[in-house]
């Protein structure tokens, strides 16, 4: 009888432990990487992470297989925004200091190109129908490039844009605004303003994620650190919740209906999507105090934290396997 009950029990922690949202995996140290990490792109084919090393101004590319560094282009000014686009194989970052975009080979990283936004190039979107690279820039500004880094078009915004979505069946373009306390609606066909939400009480909206399917976009919020779920056929929002604090980064995950989003606080909320309207936090995992960046593979079923240098203890990257 005892040994039944201890199989049950062992049972029941495997069946505990394999619907986990988050496992951490493995951390890949980035040895002599200082400062603030900021966002981070994808070669998924290669399983290639390229991390965005601002306070180091550095971009560090990741084996993800071999589980280590194998790259750093340097002599960067800030770089905020990676983004790799595989059909032509070409790495773009972003870079605050200098306002650049520079566009690299992506199996070489032989520079291109790079075209000058004059000032806090920042986020990078990558629109695959049309093939065009968007970057937000400035005090003010949404810029458009073909994939070859030639300038289309632009438009104009009142405040400078953080975090953007793109909509695959529609021109729509979600802009977070945080200066100007609103997110911007924008067509990005016609190069015009559409509409603004406000986003109430909730300020600092730095961190957006959508959910094209079930039109609904998620906004968090700094303060008070919040996750809005909005309906973006009226801009209505139709639940807020308590988040992780300093949140810089958040993903849909489309297959489990999950939602994660990274703080400087030292943590990661994960909600879980019950309907378009309802959602709750399933659980906050506790991380390291300054990591606010991560990048959710859906392919892979992976989420990858960046972790700043702590004292002696390396620069890191945190690989969370995710659980069904």
């Amino acid at each position: 009888m005892r040994l039944v009950t201890l199989l049950l029990f062992s049972a029941t922690l495997v069946g505990a432990q394999s619907t986990d949202p988050l496992k951490l995996e493995k951390e890949i140290e980035l040895p002599d990487v200082q400062g603030r990490i900021d966002h981070m792109s994808m070669d998924v084919k290669g399983q290639r992470l390229f991390v965005s090393a601002l306070g180091n101004n550095t971009l560090e590319v990741i084996d993800l297989k071999a589980g280590k560094r194998t790259n750093t282009i340097s002599g960067l000014g800030e770089p905020q925004g990676a983004l790799y686009v595989a059909s032509n194989d070409r790495l773009y970052i972003a870079s605050s200091k200098d306002g650049t975009v520079k566009i690299f080979e992506g199996t070489s990283l032989k520079l291109l190109k790079t075209v000058d936004y004059g000032d806090d190039a920042d986020n990078l979107r990558y629109d695959a129908a049309r093939q065009r690279v968007y970057v937000g820039y400035g005090s003010g500004g949404l810029g458009e490039l073909d994939i070859e880094g030639k300038k289309i078009g632009e438009i104009k915004l009142d405040s400078h844009p953080e975090s953007f979505q793109l909509e695959k069946n529609s021109p729509r373009i979600y802009v977070n605004l945080p200066k100007s306390r609103k997110i911007a609606v924008l067509n990005r066909e016609t190069g015009t303003v559409l509409t603004t939400w406000g986003t109430g009480m909730s300020l600092n909206n730095y961190a957006m994620a959508l959910d094209e399917a079930n039109h609904r976009l998620f906004v968090v919020t700094r303060l008070p650190a919040r996750l809005l779920a909005i309906d973006t056929g009226s801009g209505k929002i139709v639940q807020t919740l308590s988040a992780v604090g300093d949140c810089d980064d958040v993903f849909y995950d489309q297959s489990r209906k999950r939602i994660y989003a990274s703080g400087g606080e030292g943590a990661i909320s994960v909600f879980e999507q019950q309907d378009a309207d309802h959602y709750k936090e399933i659980t906050r995992l506790a991380t390291v105090k300054g990591a606010r960046t991560n990048f959710f593979s859906a392919e892979l079923g992976r989420l990858y934290l960046a972790v700043r240098q702590q004292g002696s203890t390396p620069a890191m990257i945190q690989v969370f396997e995710v659980g069904q």
